[in-house]
């Protein structure tokens, strides 16, 4: 006689499950590094306003890079998800819409230009402002009434202009230096990040994140044809809007303060799809945490491997995520 399958955990239970993972993994993420550190003496020497040695490191280098992981993996979660319920595509990711690689863009004219030797937050500035100005010629090619058919096509028009911007600009470096230090960034990396760094950020993030978590019921609505969404009330075009310019906030920032951490947004979704009944309205909030996991997790792997120079964090996401989506087209095509 065959077993009952297992019901997955309830929408509140799960997202308590995820929150308590990710803050557990973001303690861990603070306490290990290349060197030991007493994180109760820190912590306390920290509170306590005295400048010690375990307190500086405490708040300028473990700290910092633990919240941006957390900020950064939350991001990239959650617009995944987004993506994928809205061109009900599950090989969707947040690059789609091109948002990714003009934020890339950005900072690689600041590297270019160079405004990052003079400005230490000019990285991180020139990201988002290439953020901004993708989203609003994504507005402008799409306008009011687009559909989601003209939303890749637009995505894709975008993520080659920009890539071939960025090929340029490598190419036209003046000398190999730059360029190599152009294509580390770019490989995406949360090493020698500041509190400056979480603070620019943060706003944008929790302005894309809320624009996001909105768009839930639509989504849900969405899986039955954009005709029945559109009978149900909900505005599709409206809803095109919102997630665009939620992934642009979301993904742009986080893009602008690590560099390019690719697969997040693909792999997480599809692993806790099955734990809220494959609803993608469910699935925004849980994908965040997952995506916070995901990236603590590899940052502090990072640390642990014996390997210098320090690997970069895109190259990790990348090597876990690829395989991944080799095993998923596998069973697509099975399953067809």
């Amino acid at each position: 006689m065959k077993a009952p399958a297992s019901n997955p955990p309830s929408l509140p239970v799960l997202i308590a499950l995820l929150a308590g993972a990710t803050l557990a993994v973001f303690l861990l993420s603070t306490a290990i590094g290349y060197a030991p550190l007493d994180l109760g003496a820190a912590t306390h020497d920290w509170l306590a306003g005295r400048p010690s040695l375990p307190a500086l490191v405490l708040t300028e280098l473990r700290l910092p890079r633990a919240m941006l992981g957390a900020l950064v993996g939350f991001s990239l979660g959650l617009s995944g998800a987004a993506m994928q319920g809205l061109l009900r595509n599950p090989l969707a990711e947040p690059g789609v819409v091109g948002i990714s690689s003009a934020a890339a863009f950005g900072s690689v004219l600041a590297f270019y230009s160079g405004l990052s030797a003079s400005l230490s937050l000019a990285l991180p500035l020139g990201g988002i402002a290439g953020a901004i100005l993708a989203t609003f010629l994504l507005f402008v090619l799409l306008g009011r009434g687009a559909g989601t058919a003209t939303l890749i096509l637009a995505g894709v028009a975008l993520n080659a202009f920009a890539g071939a911007a960025t090929a340029l600009a490598l190419n036209l470096a003046p000398n190999p230096y730059a360029a190599l230090e152009i294509v580390f960034w770019l490989m995406g990396s949360l090493a020698d990040r500041s509190l400056d760094h979480v603070l620019l950020a943060l706003p944008l993030m929790l302005l894309g994140w809320g624009l996001l978590l909105s768009t839930a019921p639509a989504l849900d609505a969405l899986t039955l044809g954009e005709d029945t969404a559109a009978s149900l009330g909900f505005d599709l075009g409206w809803l095109r809007l919102r997630l665009i310019g939620g992934t642009a906030l979301a993904v742009g920032s986080a893009v602008a303060v690590s560099g390019a951490i690719g697969f997040v947004g693909l792999v997480v979704p599809h692993l806790l799809r099955p734990l809220v009944g494959n609803r993608p309205g469910r699935l925004l909030l849980a994908s965040g945490f997952g995506g916070a996991i995901l990236v603590l997790l590899a940052d502090t792997a990072l640390r642990l491997a014996p390997i210098r120079p320090e690997l970069k964090l895109g190259v990790v996401t990348a090597l876990i995520g690829a395989p991944f989506l080799f095993g998923l087209v596998n069973r697509m095509r099975r399953e067809a």
